[in-house]
């Protein structure tokens, strides 16, 4: 059965995660069906794979980026001297000590935005230039030797993640990306209060009352800056917080449903599907293999 990786296991209480992997034949297996309880950035350096999604299969191709939100699952099948190295950061810290990525525009779009537009599943994919690449899994084979560092180096850390988003975000194959604004105040408030309470009932006149703004206008400025429209992102935060759920607690599937802010079993398990490309039964046993054991590469 696929399994959840999750940061608890991974993470050694560390707000990053970084490995480099090479995979095919006389290297590391393909990597089956799994999804993640964290957040993942893989770029493609090398090699051939077909990478399976919710939404199907295709082949990689070199230099791309594949950019996971919490709950979202994949598999590399056929790999053929693939390396792949994947940034990993922990979803608790996106909402704590990494939230400010949130306010740099280029970082926003990687991280935040490509990943929870309508449709993904949580799954982004986008291209940098074989430079870069190849720059981005130098630094993250160095994040991974800082990481391991006896004493920690957090300040080094931190210093070498925005390097890396920074390398990614600068070699996309399209341009760097242009010029934005600041995430406006008013989105940042009103995503903060949706992250504190997601199973609140929030309308977006709720939201826009809270921020002391027009709704029409809110729903705008929100489209914006974060990709979606408010009720949109919130769906999304309900999908992956219920994820961590079905993978984590033994609740009844109804009752995540409820604790997240679906309290109609059939419209959270239409939602969840939506959002994640599995009913919430499915991701729960995929989720859970005998054991609760966690194994394989996050890859």
């Amino acid at each position: 059965m696929p399994a959840t990786l999750h940061e608890h296991a991974l993470f050694a209480e560390r707000p990053v995660l970084a490995r480099v992997h090479h995979l095919g034949p006389g290297h590391g297996p393909d990597v089956e069906p799994h999804a993640h309880d964290f957040l993942e950035i893989a770029v493609i350096a090398a090699g051939r794979a077909r990478h399976v999604t919710s939404q199907g299969e295709r082949p990689l191709r070199r230099g791309e980026v594949i950019v996971l939100r919490p709950g979202a699952w994949h598999a590399f099948r056929d790999c053929a001297g693939l390396t792949v190295a994947n940034c990993c950061l922990s979803a608790p810290a996106l909402r704590g000590e990494l939230a400010a990525l949130h306010g740099v525009p280029m970082l926003r779009r990687l991280v935040w935005t490509d990943p929870v537009a309508s449709g993904t599943h949580g799954v982004a994919v986008t291209a940098v230039e074989p430079a870069a690449a190849e720059a981005a899994v130098e630094e993250i084979a160095l994040l991974e030797r800082d990481l391991a560092a006896d004493p920690p180096r957090p300040g080094r850390v931190l210093g070498r993640l925005v390097t890396v988003l920074g390398v990614l975000a600068d070699g996309r194959a399209d341009g760097p990306e242009p010029p934005a604004a600041a995430v406006h105040p008013a989105v940042a408030a009103a995503i903060a209060r949706m992250e504190a309470a997601p199973a609140h009932p929030w309308r977006l006149d709720d939201l826009a009352r809270a921020v002391s703004l027009d709704p029409a206008y809110l729903g705008r400025l929100f489209r914006r800056h974060a990709g979606v429209t408010p009720l949109g992102f919130l769906a999304r935060l309900r999908a992956e917080r219920a994820a961590t759920l079905l993978a984590h607690s033994s609740l009844p599937v109804a009752r995540v449903g409820a604790a997240v802010g679906w309290d109609d079993p059939t419209y959270f398990a239409r939602r969840f599907r939506a959002l994640a490309g599995l009913t919430p039964t499915e991701y729960r046993r995929r989720s859970r293999p005998p054991g609760d054991a966690v194994s394989g590469p996050s890859a």
